[in-house]
């Protein structure tokens, strides 16, 4: 089971934070599915996040969320609840394997919330828009 966001850190329980979510559901319920483009993040600057390609994050609608940044590419399977996923992800870090955690909460404003913590003690909040038109009713 991957972890729940709590406060600035993951930890083990994702059906605790799913509830505050909206509950563990499928894809079908999900309100964030779709592509989103980040525009923040507190520990890197703009032009380090569309260092390669624009920033991203795909929420898939079949199980799978992909994410690019900076020289960061990595993807996992996702748990899915109604305003936010969590999943447990690994990728590359300029051709370094790297492993983490991550969860994605869509906020008030409509703009998606990403907590990243990768598996060698660094953590990070990202700040995403949706690149399309999508529901931001939570």
């Amino acid at each position: 089971m991957v972890g729940g966001l709590r406060g600035r850190r993951l930890q083990p329980g994702a059906e605790t934070e799913a509830h505050r979510c909206g509950g563990v559901t499928g894809p079908d319920t999900c309100k964030i599915i779709g592509r989103w483009r980040i525009v923040e993040a507190d520990i890197w600057d703009r032009d380090y996040l569309d260092l390669v390609e624009p920033a991203h994050i795909k929420i898939g609608d079949d199980g799978w969320a992909e994410f690019a940044f900076g020289v960061v590419q990595a993807g996992g399977e996702l748990e899915y609840a109604k305003c936010c996923v969590f999943f447990r992800w690994q990728g590359f870090d300029e051709g370094d394997e790297i492993t983490g955690e991550a969860s994605a909460e869509l906020q008030d404003d409509g703009s998606l919330e990403i907590e990243i913590s990768f598996d060698n003690g660094d953590e990070a909040t990202l700040t995403a828009r949706p690149e399309m038109p999508s529901s931001t009713d939570c």
